[in-house]
Parts: structure tokens; sequence; C-alpha cells
């Protein structure tokens, strides 16, 4: 990710402190402008979960993690189990 705008390698004369205080004007320029672009509305309304919001999406999501692994576990028994039993029947 690109934070600041790569210029041009040019010869520069300045002491090192106005190098920094124009790095230091860019950041404080860039974070100005964060709630300012397409997602500014979003970033504004959000907020940090409580705990028991935090306690609630935890268990759903990792129900879902256990749902989905058990569902791959499900898909793998058929194609060790139950496949070559089926095959062997059919005489493939």
């Amino acid at each position: 990710m690109k934070f600041f705008k790569q210029k041009e390698y040019v010869s520069d004369d300045r002491p090192f402190i106005e190098k920094a205080w124009d790095l230091q004007h860019s950041i404080e320029a860039r974070q100005k402008r964060i709630g300012k672009g397409k997602y500014g509305r979003v970033l504004k309304m959000a907020r940090k979960p409580t705990n028991d919001e935090y306690a609630k999406t935890s268990k759903i999501t990792g129900a879902g993690i256990m749902l989905i692994g058990g569902l791959g576990f499900l898909i793998f028994l058929i194609a060790k189990q139950v496949a070559p039993w089926i095959a062997e029947i059919l005489g493939l």
C-alpha cells in the first residue's frame, strides 16, 4: 500500500528538519482527508462494538466456520468411503 507520493529523485539541499516537517505536513493533510472520501459516512458512523456484540459475533463466526468444516469433512468421507463402494457395485 502506498501512503506517500514518491517524487522523482532530485538533489534536495534542504536541511533534514525541513524535510521532516514536509513529511509531517503531508501525513497530517492525509489524515484530515480520511472522513471526506467515498467511505467517509461509514467511518463517521462506525463505533467500537460492546463486549456483548463482540461475543455474539464471535460465536456466530465460530459456528459458521464449524459448519463449513463439517460440510467439507462430510464431502471427504463421501469421496473416500461411499464413492468406491458405489463404483464396486456398478463394476467400474
